[in-house]
């Protein structure tokens, strides 16, 4: 079994907000001209990650199913007049990077994981063997748009930070992974997601032959 005790928790849900509204709400988040450089997913996670950001000596994991495919929409929809501005945003770092980089933050060990079936579960996973004392577990996605329509893209934006540690004094919850014999099943991001944000328990598989428990104080 591993586990790690959850000591914060942070999560954004911006639905279907385009990112022009997004930039706005959050525009205090960070200064004008980083934030007109980042994607949606960047400034929700800046802002889910304002409070918990990773220090030096941290493991930090991010998780996207879709990488923000989001920019690339953007960049080809200005076509036949490419915009050399959405060019820059479609070939972006990933959005935790958009968000250290900004911060000027270095952290120990970085795990950036996207797509496939097991991402939550791999994810999850690499979070809870840290070799750090703390690690910070973090992810989401921004809505797509004609991408969404093949299958490749979400269907709403949202953003979530977690800080797990070995330490349990004063932790809200728990995260555990335990191997099962039970090897159907899957958990997407959404649904992952979904539990953080509602404060809901977990308990079902998040892998064939691994089952993720979500446990509040």
């Amino acid at each position: 079994m591993l586990e790690r005790h959850l000591h914060a928790i942070r999560t954004e849900s911006a639905g279907l907000e385009a990112p022009a509204a997004t930039r706005e709400r959050l525009r205090e988040v960070f200064p004008p001209g980083a934030t007109r450089r980042m994607t949606q997913l960047g400034l929700l996670l800046g802002s889910v990650l304002d409070g918990l950001m990773p220090e030096g000596d941290d493991t930090l994991v991010y998780a996207s199913a879709y990488a923000e495919s989001r920019t690339l929409e953007g960049y080809l929809a200005s076509f036949p007049t490419p915009s050399p501005t959405l060019f820059q945003t479609s070939i972006h770092p990933s959005a935790v990077q958009q968000v250290l980089i900004a911060r000027q933050r270095a952290v120990r060990d970085f795990f950036p994981l996207t797509g496939g079936p097991r991402l939550v579960a791999n994810a999850v996973q690499a979070a809870l063997l840290a070799p750090t004392q703390r690690a910070i577990l973090c992810g989401g996605e921004e809505r797509g748009t004609w991408l969404l329509e093949r299958g490749i893209a979400s269907s709403e934006s949202f953003a979530f930070a977690l800080a797990l540690s070995q330490e349990p004094a004063g932790a809200n919850g728990a995260l555990t992974l335990t191997q099962t014999d039970d090897e159907g099943g899957q958990l997407t991001l959404p649904e992952f997601f979904s539990a953080l944000h509602l404060r809901t328990r977990l308990h079902q598989p998040a892998a064939p032959g691994l089952m993720l428990t979500l446990q509040w104080n």
